[in-house]
């Protein structure tokens, strides 16, 4: 069975959708849309932009969804999923992908979503740490133990788990983690707490645009980073698309499942190849591969 995956914030770089822009009339159509529905030329910025603009929540958002789900589009019948999954914001690209979302509506959710969070990481000085090497439950453990806000946020691949939270809890707590015997504790330069309580000003807001967005029944199950199970219940995926802002996103536990369920060949779809670099650490004896034109 194929599963068909989808990246997250941090896979950006400079000239990402060229090739599909230039090689795909149907892709130039709907780039072309997306500037006309964001408001700015973000197809320039995605082209020739400098990594810190490309860096921009605002900008980095909507241009991996952007990639990932035309990308998929211009696959057509060749892009065959039997279960879809995102990572983060790659949750919204996968339900445009598996027709839960219209294009229209999962960009216009994208760019509310990537404004609510920057706006929520503007209220509080706030950052994420990967930890590598160190049991999730030591982890887990010292994240309860430290005070301020701190919280296990990304479930990445066994050894790998990111942390989020106040900038004083996350750098006592990454000092306590290489005292426990993680190989490293490093702080991450992102904007802000991704999936920890303090994008709760972020989830309110997003929760209205998701009640008021048509969620149709898709055409195949996707796991959810909030539940790590299949479901095509578009009622109970809007629920988990509003609690993922600040709840974890249980990356391992999704791909686990999906192999539990059938999964045979990963496909990732959009900028980079991290979620296959992670699925080779959750399970190496499934296949992976890129999506190419």
């Amino acid at each position: 069975m194929n599963a068909y995956i989808f990246p997250g914030q941090g896979a950006q770089f400079t000239g990402m959708g060229l090739d599909l822009f230039e090689n795909s009339s149907n892709a130039k159509k709907l780039f072309e849309e997306a500037n006309e529905l964001l408001g700015f030329d973000i197809t320039k910025i995605m082209f020739e932009g400098t990594p810190e603009e490309l860096k921009e929540t605002k900008v980095t958002q909507p241009a991996i969804f952007l990639h990932s789900t035309i990308l998929a589009t211009v696959l057509d019948k060749s892009f065959q999923p039997d279960m879809v999954a995102g990572h983060s914001l790659g949750e919204i690209s996968a339900l445009v992908a598996n027709k839960t979302l219209a294009f229209k509506d999962g960009l216009l959710l994208v760019s509310k979503r990537a404004r609510a969070m920057q706006k929520a990481c503007e209220l509080k000085p706030s950052t994420m740490a990967a930890v590598l090497s160190l049991d999730d439950a030591v982890v887990e453990k010292i994240c309860t133990n430290t005070p301020g806000i701190v919280v296990a946020a990304n479930y990445n691949c066994p050894g790998q788990l990111v942390i989020s939270g106040e900038v004083s809890a996350i750098n006592q707590a990454c000092e306590e983690m290489k005292e426990a015997g993680a190989r490293r504790a490093l702080v991450l330069p992102v904007g802000g707490a991704f999936h920890s309580p303090l994008m709760e000003p972020a989830r309110e807001e997003l929760a209205m645009a998701i009640e008021n967005t048509k969620f149709s029944i898709p055409e195949c199950p996707i796991y959810q980073n909030v539940s790590a199970i299949a479901t095509k219940d578009p009622a109970i995926i809007k629920k988990n698309l509003v609690s993922q802002l600040t709840a974890p996103v249980k990356w391992t536990q999704s791909m686990q499942q999906m192999i539990n369920d059938g999964a045979t060949n990963f496909v990732e779809v959009g900028p980079g190849n991290v979620l296959q670099g992670l699925m080779r650490k959750i399970d190496k004896n499934v296949a992976t591969e890129k999506a190419a034109i």
